[in-house]
């Protein structure tokens, strides 16, 4: 499954009294969840590798049948809109993100399509999804009978199980083995079936939101505003920078050729009270970063408090320590060290 698959399942009181169960699934077994938060875009047409990539901030020109890309959505003053993934299904081009994320897509999308020769229409309403994810996850799908090759992150194969068409895409969560499932909604059932036959365990909203933090995705909407440029984000895979002109492209160069970039995502461990999404970070006297999410890990070595969040980049040092409130913040790595295998 694409890394932001997973940043759109805030954690619910139902699952509270899962959540380590969950979370301890995720980092030595096998979860599995329905990825009902997220939505289908389907473009076709004679123009529609041309016109995506004049649109998008990745390589769509260049990228091969049966290969997916992680890429921003720019308005003209190199903001970002939307975050997306987009795979190449040879006689069209599938658009991954979430639901929140739709209609603003759709809206962008028509208001840029003049004379081209481009279909854009919704199908999330065709595609069920199923996340798989865990150090057994390969496994657990092989045990269910999916004969799945060896796959290059956001890269899919199109399968069958039995009588049930279905698309199994390697996943780029960092630290992970992760994968999705697409098939029709009327299969759901049974194929979630054959995975917990197989050794998956469904997990909760919650262990995916802790999942999300210690490997440091962000969210769209929480820790990728409007308001944040590219290159702040340090989602370096979601841009390419020769790939010739797309919306908000002068921007994104002109912050490469400069270097003219002022802060930066990144992670933090946490000692003390674990702080809110919008707490400020000062230093001699002035605000220099803030905090988008956190989270308590429930780890077998005791739990780790860490926070996700942005820094003013000439003082993002490993290691250097900041003082909000009663909350110590030291800069850290991401993804988090010592929470996944390997």
């Amino acid at each position: 499954m694409g890394s932001a698959a997973i940043s759109n399942h805030p954690a619910s009181a139902v699952d509270s009294a899962n959540v380590r169960a969950d979370f301890s699934e995720l980092l030595s077994g096998c979860g599995v969840f329905q990825l009902s938060g997220r939505a289908k875009i389907s473009i076709t047409g004679g123009d529609r590798v041309r016109w995506l990539n004049g649109m998008v901030t990745n390589n769509i020109r260049d990228l091969a049948a049966g290969h997916g890309v992680y890429a921003f959505l720019l308005n003209p003053q190199g903001h970002i809109l939307s975050d997306l993934y987009a795979y190449n299904r040879g006689d069209s081009i599938t658009i991954d993100t979430d639901r929140s994320q739709v209609e603003k897509l759709l809206t962008t999308f028509d208001h840029y399509i003049i004379m081209d020769d481009v279909e854009v229409a919704e199908t999330t309403n065709k595609t069920a999804s199923i996340g798989v994810v865990g150090p057994r996850a390969g496994t657990v799908l092989q045990v269910a009978g999916l004969d799945v090759p060896p796959l290059e992150p956001l890269q899919f194969v199109d399968l069958q199980s039995g009588s049930v068409p279905l698309t199994v895409v390697r996943g780029d969560i960092p630290g992970v083995d992760c994968y999705e499932i697409w098939l029709a909604p009327d299969h759901l059932a049974q194929v979630w079936s054959m995975l917990a036959q197989s050794g998956a365990t469904p997990v909760g909203a919650g262990a995916l939101e802790l999942l999300r933090i210690a490997a440091g995705v962000p969210r769209y909407g929480q820790d990728i505003r409007e308001r944040d440029l590219p290159q702040e984000t340090e989602q370096a895979r979601a841009l390419n920078f020769n790939k010739g002109c797309y919306i908000g492209q002068e921007i994104v160069e002109r912050i490469r050729s400069r270097g003219a970039v002022h802060r930066k995502f990144t992670g933090f461990d946490v000692e003390g009270p674990l702080p809110s999404p919008g707490t400020k970070i000062p230093a001699e006297g002035r605000e220099v970063g803030e905090i988008t999410s956190a989270a308590a890990l429930p780890l077998a070595a005791g739990e780790r408090r860490v926070a996700l969040g942005y820094v003013r980049r000439e003082i993002a040092t490993p290691g250097r320590k900041f003082q909000a409130g009663n909350t110590t913040l030291a800069i850290a790595t991401l993804p988090f060290t010592g929470v996944f295998r390997g």
